[in-house]
């Protein structure tokens, strides 16, 4: 990978770290499913009028919609509000890249080597060490719900990547508008709507900022830079940078909300570091899946060297160079958005709030 490009998917990982802390903040104000979807239903308004239709098939809009949205952040917001800390939640969600790379290597024949498999099972050797941390203080069906999220992860990693849509900011905005109104539905039924009354009764400016930064920042900005990394290089190349979202989740929880760290789950940070370590320095054996010729933009800018690994992605001159034109546009954009939907502001933290729940 290039240098701009390893230090996007690092400031990605920084921005989903903290939010693991602001989401801990919302459930303080909302009920988790009914947060979700507010959380979307932000991303998706009032940018879905200003980035023009979806540029890939809509089966991939609505699957990447429904996995991401409804199924992985679904089963996060609530395993957190059922008693999962935002640091420990950081740390266990980031075995997605181990999931990716499974599903990787089963629909985008993308075979790790030898060292990713060992930087993988290093990887898993984390969340064991992790699940007996938490086990001896939390409750194991919150811990199990963040692992179901995670396996959703890695699942609409691969589907994004078979999408390769040429714009990542276009497909993010229409993929968060898909997941509203089911977890809308989901909310009624599960949480009832009077607590969904009450809870936006309450809302104030606190719950305002939480949401403009789950749907703006962190989600219009991390999964549209995301989306571009996984269409530029295989997906179990980009997927262990995410790896390093503990490293800010546990730093942010422990300074913000007062999050203790037991040496167990120190233990189990180093090993999922490890990992990351092992599996980004090592290649994907046999080449990705390459990009269709009608995903490529019409105009390509002079072309830039590329590392081996974009060039098993992108095996074409043309399409390394049209690629280094949109990853200049793609910088361009989350540094300095034209639209309304890629900015908005964190919000303060609630005062008193818990780092779990009973």
């Amino acid at each position: 990978m290039r240098t701009t490009h390893i230090a996007l998917a690092v400031l990605v990982t920084a921005v989903w770290g903290v939010n693991f802390v602001v989401i801990e903040v919302g459930l303080g104000h909302f009920p988790p499913l009914l947060f979700s979807a507010l959380r979307f239903l932000a991303a998706a308004l009032p940018a879905v009028f200003f980035v023009g239709r979806p540029k890939v098939a809509w089966k991939w809009v609505i699957g990447v919609g429904l996995v991401l949205g409804v199924a992985k952040f679904g089963l996060l917001f609530v395993g957190m509000d059922q008693g999962m800390p935002a640091g420990l939640s950081s740390l266990v969600l980031q075995i997605q890249a181990v999931f990716t790379a499974l599903f990787a290597a089963v629909a985008l024949g993308e075979r790790p080597g030898g060292v990713r498999l060992l930087g993988m099972a290093v990887a898993l050797a984390g969340i064991a060490v992790a699940a007996v941390d938490e086990g001896t203080s939390g409750p194991l069906l919150a811990f199990a719900l963040v692992i179901a999220a995670a396996a959703c992860w890695g699942v609409s990693n691969v589907l994004t990547r078979k999408a390769s849509p040429p714009d990542a900011l276009n497909f993010m905005v229409w993929v968060s508008a898909v997941p509203v109104l089911p977890l809308l539905g989901l909310s009624l039924l599960f949480e009832g709507p009077d607590a969904d009354l009450a809870a936006l009764r309450a809302l104030d400016g606190t719950g305002i900022g939480v949401i403009l930064y789950v749907a703006w920042v962190t989600t219009v900005f991390g999964f549209g830079a995301w989306g571009f990394l996984l269409r530029r290089y295989p997906a179990s190349s980009v997927a262990p940078f995410s790896l390093l979202v503990p490293v800010f989740g546990m730093s942010s929880a422990a300074l913000l909300l007062g999050e203790s760290v037991s040496p167990l789950r120190w233990c189990a940070a180093a090993l999922l570091v490890g990992g990351v370590a092992l599996t980004s320095l090592s290649r994907t054996r046999g080449p990705a899946t390459p990009l269709p010729a009608t995903h490529l933009p019409a105009e390509p800018a002079p072309a830039e060297p590329v590392s081996d690994e974009a060039a098993a992605a992108e095996p074409t001159p043309a399409a390394s160079a049209s690629a280094s034109a949109e990853a200049a546009s793609a910088v361009a954009t989350v540094t300095f958005p034209s639209t309304p939907a890629a900015n908005g502001p964190a919000g303060p933290l609630a005062p008193g709030c818990s780092p779990t729940r009973a």
